[in-house]
């Protein structure tokens, strides 16, 4: 039995994610510097994607159509977060209760931390001073110092933590919990559950919008969207999206959210004005990971079941390119490219 379906076994939200990704048809993975095949060169971003089975996470140069670099982490890649001033890669590695920290100029790994059991997602502070991990088998959150790159504090939170996000001013911590169907909100200065929210069933991924003042959950289990209202600190409304929702992201200005649909193979493009989906983006096989570039173009999306990295450009809601990247491609960061 594998590490992914042990994990499946402690919540029935977990098997369902399981399930979606494990799937056939599994390409193996473009090389370093072998193209990615049909990426125009339209964005200044660097992509960088967590291969699940290649143990690796590719570099994407999003302007040159480009694997740039493939760099060896530890086992099961997951997750992977940017540092806000570009010079770190954070990224979880499941099967090996591990984060490796890369450097971003020199794409090496610089340190790897031990973190709970199989970390799933993680997140940076906006200062860069703090790295928070979801560990989805010990149902809690480490806290890594970035400058010691060492855990601080581990925080108890509900069952199967998956998501993690930061506000804006960093004082407060959400975290999705999969098969409590909750939300944690933690203070971050004291280290401390201050609540709880009721979402949806089985929450996999959230994300805040820019100001800080609304909550989107992705539902992987209920098939939907919960917005929580920040200042109440309660749910305030129900998106219903495609088939398990997973991967989310928001434009800079707050105007679309976008959730990938690991059972129906597309983006769910959400008017956070309306609150309902006005598209649906066709994307590849088993789509899981989401980012939005920088300054909102440009939304990249891993295909789990197809090795690949779709691109969506969010001025026509259509994916105009499609990269190869490695084997089974999940988390997915984008940064701004760092100029000479």
């Amino acid at each position: 039995m594998t590490r992914n379906q042990n994990m499946g076994q402690r919540a029935a939200v977990m098997l369902c994610v399981t399930a979606a990704l494990m799937g056939p048809g599994c390409l193996s993975g473009a090389a370093a510097g072998a193209p990615a095949a049909g990426l125009s060169p339209r964005s200044d971003a660097l992509v960088y994607v967590a291969n699940l089975h290649a143990d690796t996470v590719s570099v994407v140069d999003a302007g040159s159509g480009t694997v740039v670099d493939s760099v060896p982490v530890g086992d099961g890649p997951d997750s992977v977060a940017v540092s806000p001033d570009g010079s770190r890669v954070y990224v979880t590695n499941s099967a090996a209760d591990t984060v490796s920290v890369i450097d971003a100029r020199t794409r090496t790994v610089v340190a790897t931390v031990a973190v709970g059991d199989e970390p799933s997602r993680v997140t940076v502070s906006p200062d860069n001073r703090n790295v928070y991990v979801a560990n989805v088998g010990s149902d809690n959150v480490s806290v890594i110092s970035a400058r010691t790159r060492s855990v601080t504090d581990t925080i108890a939170v509900g069952d199967a933590p998956l998501g993690v996000a930061v506000t804006p001013d960093g004082c407060t911590l959400y975290v999705a919990n999969a098969a409590s169907g909750t939300v944690s909100v933690v203070r971050t200065a004291t280290k401390r559950v201050t609540g709880t929210i009721p979402v949806g069933s089985g929450p996999t991924a959230l994300v805040l919008t820019p100001d800080g003042r609304h909550l989107y959950v992705s539902n992987l289990t209920s098939d939907d969207v919960s917005v929580v209202d920040v200042h109440d600190g309660a749910e305030s409304d129900r998106i219903p999206v495609g088939d398990q929702p997973a991967g989310i992201g928001v434009r800079p200005d707050a105007r679309q959210v976008y959730v990938a649909n690991i059972g129906s193979d597309n983006v769910s493009v959400i008017s956070t004005r309306g609150r309902a989906v006005t598209d649906t983006v066709a994307v590849g096989d088993g789509p899981n990971g989401l980012a939005v570039g920088p300054g909102g173009s440009r939304v990249y999306v891993s295909n789990f079941n197809s090795d690949t990295l779709s691109v969506i450009d969010t001025s026509t809601a259509r994916a105009t390119d499609t990269a190869a990247v490695g084997d089974g491609p999940t988390g997915v960061a984008a940064a701004q490219k760092k100029r000479a």
